[in-house]
């Protein structure tokens, strides 16, 4: 074919084919498609919480937790500098979100004064005769609270993933705010239980001298804190604030049992297990207490030295707590706590009502378009129509192969690109009408029209093309499901109306070589 190089229609056709096999799966039920052979495309359209009903979260994180903490470690570190130069002082600790201490010896003043503002490089030391005020500065507040969240967000998707949620959204909403969408999942209680956890994980030795009266009397020394103890809500557990291996060095952990009761076992990374090791080799017969979000939840006493780098939490597990409390080892301790802010409940039929009702939008806006381009162009207009089925069949394909999750805005997008998706041959049709009334023959007016329409086309869909995408980059939710659908809708388009109408046209023109064009 003159008009239409071999390597085209070779393309055309390929590309019309593999659209077909990709977009199919999305006629049948979930359950057939996944009894389908694993070479056969069997992905369908992910549908999104307003079309397939499911759960909506929004959390928020108490990023004030992470200052307390990093105030806290200060503190410690004050306490430590101090006694180890022999610097006598008095009033250590935190009051309006800053660390204060108090040097009794008015000589000692200026070296404290040098030693704390060393000991953090996020803060700001200022010394008011003798009292010393250590306070993080602006920049090292937003960037801890921003840490958080993103931190957050990072392990909130791994316990979901954990839990083999299927396509959930979760995304950020102002500065410290967090969106889960969970399509499919009508009761929530459970990804609420675990996402309410923080699984902060820490080992500690016990404090052997302090006594349980001690405890009941207040009597806690220094670098000593009294935490509940998980299996007895009414008792305490002295232990050193020291924290001599931290969670977040476990780099597995997994539900099993011992002695047919459940239990966790973890496992350390090269220095968790180092430290580890070092514990337990120098505190033989000395109880060593897992701490988890501020309880005890076991304390057993160290019989020889661990060196393995693993270990095992034994506790009154239930099967059900010893897997939960495994997934959210395995998935980190969230730097934070997460706030419930709002919880909603879509229900599947609300979606099937949405689905419907876009169903009939695209069956009326295809119908009005078909009979417009039947009616204006003739021919013509019935291969535009056949492009425009294909265009749909493209965006259902693609829809799938890039499981983009499809939203009611989305459907919006498809049937907006119904209605734009003829206008590439709009456009060339009527620049073929003005060079047959210039008295150019079929083919050479055919020829023009899409040489001289091209440029208008691509310029108007690139235009598009750019706000869809700036759509999808700076907006969220039902936004960027609309910039979706639109942005593919526009490459599909072009493709069709350009590709696929003109492979038609040739065809014609090849067989019938008329003399004149009825356009």
């Amino acid at each position: 074919m003159v008009y239409f190089a071999k390597w085209k229609i070779a393309v055309v056709v390929a590309v019309c084919l593999l659209g077909v096999a990709f977009a199919a799966p999305n006629l049948l039920d979930r359950s057939t498609t996944e009894n389908l052979p694993g070479w056969l495309p069997n992905q369908q359209i992910s549908l999104g919480l307003d079309l397939r009903g499911g759960s909506h979260l929004l959390l928020e994180v108490e990023a004030q937790t992470v200052i307390n903490e990093r105030l806290e470690s200060i503190v410690d570190s004050i306490r430590q500098t101090l006694r180890s130069e022999r610097i006598r002082y008095t009033g250590l600790g935190i009051r309006d979100s800053q660390v204060s201490v108090h040097i009794k010896k008015p000589d000692q003043v200026e070296q404290a004064y040098d030693l704390l503002r060393k000991i953090d490089a996020g803060t700001e030391t200022v010394n008011e005769n003798g009292k010393i005020s250590i306070t993080m500065t602006e920049d090292a507040v937003l960037k801890a609270k921003r840490s958080a969240v993103e931190q957050s967000i990072e392990i909130v998707r791994r316990r979901i993933d954990e839990t083999g949620t299927k396509e959930p959204n979760i995304q950020r909403q102002g500065d410290d705010r967090i969106l889960i969408q969970l399509p499919g999942i009508d009761n929530p209680e459970d990804v609420k239980r675990l996402l309410g956890k923080t699984a902060k994980m820490t080992f500690h030795l016990v404090n052997h001298t302090v006594t349980p009266e001690d405890i009941l009397a207040g009597r806690i020394p220094p670098g000593t804190i009294a935490l509940p103890d998980a299996e007895n809500e009414s008792a305490k557990i002295a232990v050193h604030r020291k924290v001599e291996v931290s969670g977040d060095m476990l780099i597995d952990s997994q539900p099993t049992f011992q002695d047919a009761q459940p239990v966790v076992s973890f496992t350390f990374n090269a220095l968790g297990g180092k430290k580890f090791g070092q514990v337990t080799s120098k505190n033989v017969n000395r109880r060593l207490a897992i701490v988890l979000d501020g309880k005890v939840i076991s304390a057993p006493n160290i019989q020889g030295p661990i060196l393995g780098g693993s270990g095992i939490i034994t506790g009154r597990f239930s099967v059900q707590e010893a897997n939960d409390l495994s997934l959210l080892l395995r998935a980190g301790a969230l730097p934070a706590p997460l706030v419930i802010l709002e919880e909603r409940t879509v229900g599947p039929g609300l979606g099937a009502d949405s689905i419907e009702a876009g169903k009939v939008a695209s069956v009326i806006g295809l119908l009005g378009v078909i009979i417009f381009m039947v009616a204006s162009y003739g021919r013509f207009g019935i291969y535009a129509d056949i492009a425009l089925m294909f265009n749909i069949i493209l965006i259902g394909a693609s829809l799938s192969v890039l499981q983009a999750t499809l939203t009611l805005p989305g459907i919006a997008g498809i049937v907006l690109t119904i209605g734009m998706a003829v206008d590439a041959n709009v456009l060339i049709f009527e620049r073929i009408r003005e060079e047959t009334r210039n008295g150019l023959g079929p083919i050479a007016a055919i020829d023009s029209g899409y040489k001289r329409a091209i440029k208008t086309i691509v310029d108007a869909n690139v235009t598009t093309l750019i706000a869809a995408v700036l759509l999808y980059q700076f907006g969220s939710g039902p936004v960027r499901g609309f910039a979706v659908t639109l942005a593919i809708g526009i490459l599909t388009s072009m493709f069709t109306a350009i590709m696929l109408t003109r492979l038609q046209v040739v065809v014609w023109l090849r067989r019938t070589k008329p003399k004149t064009l009825e356009l």
